[in-house]
């Protein structure tokens, strides 16, 4: 099993490539999982030269774009025509950020299913714009993930949308750390649902104050981290720190929180010798 750290620019928002850049070496970070969003260095506006000099920065220092968190939402009640076309725009950017010799990133996506549709309708939604993007995924080699969030918080849920696809290497799920337990399943659970399916796993902690769940350093908050370590020990893939600081802002700058996750890393990070 082999294990590669990375934490998401969510938690430093607006911040500039080169700040980026510098924080993940200081922490000897294997990369960086990149909102792509209007407000930060990498959005779907780019222009090629802008694109390159990005892919330029993180290959000349060494670093991985392990993911691009973008917002598409495959189960939205939008036209067809919208999310398929921000999904090819996703699929284009990663490829275009790819350094060589490196790897091209994956790019998250949420579910973003609306109350008002049945399973059914989530489902032939999310399975109609996937296939009409995989053979560009194929062909760009980019992986989509497709997050354990909103409408489909659980392993389960969000298996259920990649799992007719039958293309893991290209349609799998990304395992975010703390929305399957909230919503009641256990880890033991989630590892068994996504077993073969999962190559991307978001580490957080978090405390439940005032009706929400609020971003906690790792081993401070309510989050079985245990349970998911030992769990993970027959994963292979991303595991990435998932930092909501542009959502809470009052939450301490990632650089103070970066280190309990890296120390949670070293502990659990398989050893390929045993």
């Amino acid at each position: 099993m082999s294990w590669q750290f990375a934490f998401s620019t969510l938690g430093i928002p607006q911040a500039p490539a080169a700040e980026v850049i510098e924080l993940a070496q200081r922490h000897s970070c294997d990369g960086v999982e990149v909102r792509v969003h209007p407000d930060e260095f990498l959005h779907l506006n780019l222009t090629p030269q802008q694109t390159a000099t990005v892919s330029r920065m993180f290959g000349e220092a060494n670093l991985h774009i392990s993911a691009l968190a973008g917002y598409a939402r495959i189960c939205s009640p939008s036209p067809d025509t919208e999310v398929i076309d921000e999904l090819m725009r996703l699929i284009d950017l990663a490829h275009a950020v790819g350094q060589p010799g490196l790897s091209t990133p994956g790019v998250r996506v949420f579910p973003g299913g609306d109350d008002e549709s049945s399973s059914e309708g989530h489902l032939d939604r999310a399975v109609r714009r996937m296939e009409a993007v995989l053979p560009h995924a194929r062909e760009a080699g980019v992986q989509v993930l497709v997050e354990t969030h909103d409408s489909h918080p659980t392993a389960a849920a969000a298996q259920s949308l990649v799992a007719p696809l039958q293309d893991t290497t290209h349609a799998a799920v990304l395992w975010d750390g703390l929305h399957p337990w909230r919503s009641g399943e256990s880890t033991e659970e989630s590892m068994t649902q996504l077993r073969g399916q999962c190559s991307y796993f978001q580490v957080k902690d978090a405390v439940y104050e005032a009706d929400r769940w609020v971003p906690a350093a790792l081993g401070q908050g309510e989050v079985p981290l245990t349970e998911q370590g030992q769990s993970l020990q027959q994963f292979s893939g991303w595991i990435s720190l998932e930092w909501e600081r542009a959502w809470h802002p009052q939450i301490p700058p990632l650089e103070r929180v970066l280190p309990a996750a890296v120390e949670w890393f070293r502990t659990w990070q398989p050893n390929p010798a045993i």
